[in-house]
């Protein structure tokens, strides 16, 4: 498949495609299953809830350097390529952990000093990861042909999920087989080891991409100063921002401890933790194509308002039943929320902000969005210190601990954002057609002649006493259902078209 007519940029794109597949693989088949690593080490929630939140404030650090770095004109390519072989180089002391690290019989007294080793592990991995982000995004754009840059991105987005499904499933299965064999450290040894062969070879392929030369100043990153906040500002970022930030954190008040809840107290095995996460990832796959259509004819504040609806059910449906069957089905569930939310959010920054601020300001927004995530963790942290259990309300069962109760604050927290933020949230590009979010879910519930059917189902999955279900997921429409043309959201250079006000100021900045 052939992207542009250079034959070296068309080179350098299939470089980024593999580069993306063997990035993904080590995300998929490692980097997933770092909360179960430490939590083999016996790391109480309170570790995990750290391990997952401050690593990744520290590391979205590393794009406040790269922005800067951007904007100085220099070269990306050895950046990114060193950016990568550390954070290769990180999974050697964490595969080398569970089998050199003295009292390996005695995890209880191994938590002390592993959970704080691995604390500063994973902050050098995300920091490296996070420090090339920018520079990648700014090198693809100048590589990336305009008019193909959206089925470049789709293309490429469909193989590295589907790489790093594959590779979720085939770490899961390898862990769950050495768990069988009381051999759990040589698993987890052999993941963290195909994860530092990956990002090797995904380095390498990032090496031998080409590097446009940036010729002129105007081809550099320009700094946010007062009057480039300002055009920010009235273009409805920083509201765009603010209310992903707060569902962002909304979210981490309960994220980091489904899979304490999940090895912990339903005592899963490694292998219905993969299936559990891997459904998550494999729906998202499998909607995304649907997701691109909706966004393209509907827009993507549409998308992001039905992302929103979704999202404050996600953890309050776990409240319901501890049956694996039905929560596999909410964390697929999870994988429909998630892929429109991912999509809708990530082009809603695009338009929104000017494309010479683009990388400064996501540096900024990154940032913010690791904050929210921290403040979050944070906050389901002292919840759970001092929130009483579910059980009187879920009929005395000893699994109705207060991690349940820190499930349902998340969804009312992320109902709050959704309600009070969400309307401040605008779109530079208008949709092709008009649909309010109410008309959307109408079209879909009508779609969905089999809910009676599910309403059943899940009532029957019930383990405790029975529950009526008031609600379910509605059956979405396929996609080949969606008859469209070619989409016409383009000029005739290939940039998104924009609203006039927001096209005003984008002219006076040119």
């Amino acid at each position: 498949m052939q992207y542009a007519k250079d034959p070296v940029v068309d080179r350098s794109l299939q470089h980024s495609v593999r580069d993306g597949m063997a990035n993904s693989a080590m995300v998929g088949g490692a980097e997933t299953y770092l909360a179960a690593f430490a939590l083999f080490f016996k790391a109480s929630a309170s570790q995990v809830m750290l391990l997952s939140t401050l690593p990744a404030l520290l590391g979205a650090l590393g794009q406040v350097l790269a922005a800067w770095m951007t904007r100085s004109g220099g070269r990306r390519k050895p950046l990114v390529v060193a950016g990568g072989i550390l954070q290769a180089l990180v999974w050697l002391p964490l595969l080398a952990m569970p089998l050199l690290l003295p009292d390996y019989a005695k995890p209880l007294r191994m938590a002390d000093y592993a959970v704080p080793l691995l604390m500063v592990l994973i902050t050098v991995y995300f920091f490296a990861g996070q420090l090339t982000t920018p520079l990648w995004t700014a090198w693809m754009g100048d590589l990336v042909p305009a008019k193909k840059r959206g089925r470049y991105f789709a293309y490429r987005s469909r193989l590295t999920t589907l790489t790093g499904f594959i590779a979720l499933v085939v770490g899961g299965v390898g862990l769950h087989v050495a768990d069988v064999l009381y051999a759990t450290a040589w698993g987890f040894a052999a993941l963290f080891a195909g994860a530092f062969i990956a990002r090797l070879v995904s380095t390498w392929q990032i090496s031998r991409m080409h590097e446009p030369e940036r010729r002129t100043a105007q081809d550099s990153e320009v700094e946010l100063d007062r009057n480039g906040w300002n055009k920010v500002r009235r273009s409805g970022a920083l509201w765009f921002s603010s209310y992903v930030m707060l569902m962002q954190g909304s979210v981490a008040i309960a994220g980091p401890l489904i899979a304490v809840y999940m090895l912990n107290v339903l005592e899963f095995s490694y292998m219905e933790l993969m299936l559990t996460t891997g459904g998550t990832v494999l729906v998202q796959y499998l909607t995304l194509n649907y997701w691109g259509r909706i966004a393209d004819i509907f827009g993507n504040r549409l998308l992001l308002s039905v992302s929103s609806l979704m999202m404050p059910l996600l953890p309050a449906l776990w409240l319901l039943s501890d049956n694996f069957w039905f929560l596999l089905a909410v964390q697929s569930f999870g994988g429909v929320a998630w892929g429109a939310f991912a999509l809708s959010s990530g082009n809603l920054l695009y338009e929104l902000v000017p494309s010479k601020q683009r990388a400064t300001y996501s540096a900024f927004h990154n940032v913010l969005m690791a904050g929210g995530i921290f403040a979050g963790g944070m906050l389901g942290l002292a919840l759970l210190q001092v929130v009483p259990s579910m059980a009187p309300v879920l009929g005395g069962s000893d699994l109705a601990t207060p991690l349940l109760t820190v499930f349902l604050l998340s969804a009312v927290a992320r109902l709050a954002v959704s309600v009070l933020l969400l309307r401040r949230v605008q779109e530079a590009r208008p949709p092709r057609r008009h649909l309010t979010t109410h008309a959307y879910v109408l079209r879909v519930m009508r779609a969905a002649p089999v809910l009676g059917m599910a309403y059943e189902m899940v009532a029957n999955l019930r383990r405790r006493e029975p529950v009526t279900i008031e609600a379910s997921e509605a059956a979405l429409p396929k996609a080949d259902e969606v008859l469209l043309d070619e989409p016409d959201t383009a000029d005739a250079a290939g940039e998104p078209l924009l609203s006039e006000p927001v096209a005003e100021e984008r002219r006076a900045e040119e």
